[in-house]
This record gives structure tokens, C-alpha cells and sequence, in this order.
């Protein structure tokens, strides 16, 4: 006698059905976990190129200012744009000649070199003689210009407006506390921190620069719903 066919019943379906959506569910609650992660580490390497790029340029620049500079001429020029007064140009009294005393952490004189502020002055090789390159933090945007020196001009006001700096990095997070810019200056025991290198805490003897850039992710970490911070610090070295 023939048995007759068996399939399954409403309730093994049901059952398979509840254990097929719990998979699923898990499935699911895995691949959007792996997305947020995947979006956070994105969003934080992206932050970290960034920075790491920045202080990668400010620092060459740095390296390189003070070219040329005035004790390789026999005769100076009456050209000020064929050589650099100094590695560091600086603001107020650059037209006079007078240097003002550089600080960190709200001392010193100059309004340029400061804590978030930097006139650079070199030839780049461009073909243009010596140019000023500025690195200025405004609001939490740091701007970069780059002008051709001028005879007769200030480096502040050359370097300043809309029509020459660009964007350089945004979200950027430094405090009064947290400077971007600390300079240690040459004297005649050795380089020193500018604010205690007295007398020779200048801009033209500025020896290193060390940078520190604070910046904040753009979006924030879908896990957390919090914004990252990323901080990485740099030193440039003159060599002219």
C-alpha cells in the first residue's frame, strides 16, 4: 500500500521562517556595523593625510627659507627682492628694519612670527626672485599665500585678503594653549626657546619651528555620533 506524501507543516514553516529572519537580521546588523567602521576609519584616515600633507609643506618651506641670503653678495643689491632679508619676515616695523622680539604663548612683540602665524621669505625657483609665504590660522581655517616680494612693501599686508591666501586646512583646532608655531632662535650658547633667548629672540634668528596642528574629522564617527580629533607635530630646520 502506498504511503502517502508528507510535507511540512504550518508550524515548521513558521519556525524556519522566524530562525531564517533572525539570520538575516544578524546578517544585516553585522554589514551596517562594518559600513559605520568602515566610514569612521575612512573619515579619520582622510583627516590624517591632511595633516600629515601640511605640515609635510610648511615644513619644507621652512627648510629652504633664508636663500639666498645677504653674506653671499660682495656687494649687496639695492634690489631687495634679489636676496632675503631673513628667513623669517616679520610685522610691525619690517620696513624699518627693526626686528621684533618673537614669543610663544602670547610674548614677544611681533604680530608675525606668533603662535598661529608665519611669514616665510626664499627663492622657490620659480623664476620670480625671492617670495613670502604665509601660513596664518583664521578662525579654524589655516590659509596659505604665496606673493612675490616687493621692494618697499610690507610682507603682512602683501601677504593679506582674499584675491592671495587660500585654504590650506580647515577644522583646525589649536588653542591659545596649543600654538601651532613654538621657534627656538640662535644664540650665542646655543639654539634657545625665542621667549628666553633675550636679545636674540628675533625673527632673523630663527634657527627651528616646531609645528602642531590639531584638526577635527568633518563628520562625525557613525558608531559614536561623536567628532575625532587628529593631532600630529613636525619640526622644520633651517638650513640656509
Amino acid at each position: 500500500m502506498t504511503q502517502p506524501a508528507r510535507g511540512f507543516t504550518i508550524l515548521e514553516l513558521m519556525v524556519a521562517t522566524a530562525i531564517f529572519m533572525v539570520i538575516c537580521g544578524a546578517m544585516f546588523g553585522l554589514l551596517q556595523l562594518s559600513q559605520q567602521k568602515y566610514s569612521s576609519e575612512t573619515q579619520l584616515s582622510g583627516a590624517f593625510q591632511e595633516t600629515r600633507l601640511a605640515i609635510d609643506q610648511i615644513v619644507r618651506d621652512f627648510n629652504v627659507s633664508g636663500f639666498p641670503s645677504q653674506n653671499i653678495f660682495s656687494t649687496l643689491p639695492v634690489d631687495t627682492t634679489k636676496y632675503a632679508v631673513g628667513p623669517v619676515a616679520w610685522s610691525p616695523n619690517y620696513l624699518a628694519g627693526t626686528p621684533c622680539s618673537v614669543g610663544t604663548g602670547g610674548g614677544g612683540t611681533c604680530a608675525t612670527p606668533g603662535d598661529f602665524d608665519l611669514i616665510l621669505e626664499t627663492d622657490l625657483g620659480n623664476g620670480n626672485g625671492v617670495s613670502w609665504i604665509r601660513y596664518q590660522l583664521i578662525g579654524t581655517t589655516l590659509f596659505r599665500s604665496v606673493v612675490a616680494k616687493k621692494s618697499g612693501k610690507d610682507p603682512a599686508a602683501e601677504t593679506s585678503g582674499p584675491v592671495v591666501t587660500v585654504p590650506f586646512l580647515t577644522n583646525v583646532l589649536n588653542s591659545p594653549a596649543q600654538p601651532i608655531f613654538k621657534f627656538t632662535c640662535d644664540t650665542p650658547a646655543g639654539p634657545q626657546p625665542c621667549p628666553g633667548a633675550g636679545n636674540n629672540g628675533v625673527p632673523n634668528r630663527i634657527r627651528d619651528v616646531d609645528i602642531m596642528l590639531i584638526v577635527m574629522t568633518r563628520q562625525p564617527d557613525p558608531q559614536t555620533g561623536n567628532l575625532k580629533l587628529v593631532e600630529l607635530e613636525g619640526r622644520g630646520h633651517r638650513v640656509n
